[in-house]
């Protein structure tokens, strides 16, 4: 089992000025430590389950590429980028220099879009939820033309491309992993079985709704002729060693590994203290290596 960290907020004792090095600290911790992944979220106003709108957030991408500078192993990506922040052909473009100036480290995480206040307030369309998923599976098929090395042109009804030209192309081969986050039964779920190569549920949801949706996304693979097993099964949790113990955390993870699932990653609102990655590296991560 492969144990990711997820940075939910950059507002840090030392304010906006420590940003900066506490990040690279974190980064730093979680590479040496033998942690698989680090990922931040995409989104421009803090979100309402962490905080209030006004607390720092870094853009994604931008902060993506500061962690490949101070990191040399772990691989990165957003948990999950909004379909509607970007235009899918600049997207690519962005997670392929990620990709590039990481060693090929850069996952591309995407999904639908839900938080309408930080599209209001930068001015950034919102469209209903249906046409939303539409943007989104024409934004897969962009991506997926762009890194196949074709550069011809995209006809979508939402998105209309001259030339998917990448130059330079992604080093992770044969391309970035694509992870689509989201527990949707009938269109999330379907996209994932057609074109991603990893998906991202919530551990929240519990262990019977989860081995559900793990058989949902089965029956959409075998629809779509797709083996099951290509498909890297992710979650989100969230650890606060106040609450629980290490020992309680390589058992959940023994229960996630016995519904399928190959790769954990860890919300920890504490994690500017460095102490919880610490009790991973030493006390979780080997643990749960053999899962």
């Amino acid at each position: 089992m492969r144990i990711g960290v997820q940075i939910p907020s950059f507002t840090w004792p030392g304010g906006v000025g420590a940003i900066r090095a506490k990040l690279g600290e974190i980064a730093r911790a979680a590479d040496e430590g033998g942690f698989h992944s680090v990922w931040v979220m995409d989104h421009f106003f803090q979100i309402p389950i962490v905080g209030p709108a006004e607390q720092e957030m870094l853009e994604g991408y931008s902060a993506l590429a500061y962690l490949a500078g101070v990191t040399e192993r772990v691989k990165l990506g957003t948990l999950v980028t909004g379909v509607t922040y970007r235009h899918p052909g600049v997207l690519a473009k962005t997670v392929t220099t990620l990709d590039v100036l990481s060693g090929g480290r850069a996952y591309l995480g995407i999904g639908a879009a839900w938080f309408d206040r930080e599209h209001a307030g930068l001015g950034v369309p919102f469209p209903p939820l249906k046409e939303r998923f539409e943007r989104l599976e024409e934004a897969l098929q962009i991506v997926k033309q762009f890194w196949s090395g074709e550069a011809r042109p995209y006809e979508g009804r939402h998105y209309q491309l001259a030339e998917t030209l990448s130059s330079p192309p992604a080093i992770a081969k044969p391309h970035p992993p694509i992870m689509i986050g989201g527990i949707g039964e009938k269109k999330t779920l379907r996209l994932v079985a057609q074109y991603a190569d990893a998906c991202n549920l919530f551990a929240f949801i519990g262990r019977d709704a989860l081995r559900h949706k793990l058989d949902v996304l089965k029956r959409h693979c075998d629809d779509v002729g797709r083996p099951y097993e290509e498909i890297e099964k992710s979650v989100l949790g969230t650890v606060r060693f106040e609450k629980q113990s290490a020992a309680d955390v390589v058992e959940k993870c023994r229960e996630l590994a016995a519904l399928g699932i190959q790769h954990v990653i860890y919300s920890f609102p504490d994690v500017h203290e460095i102490a919880p990655l610490r009790i991973f590296a030493k006390e979780v991560i080997p643990a749960v290596a053999g899962l």
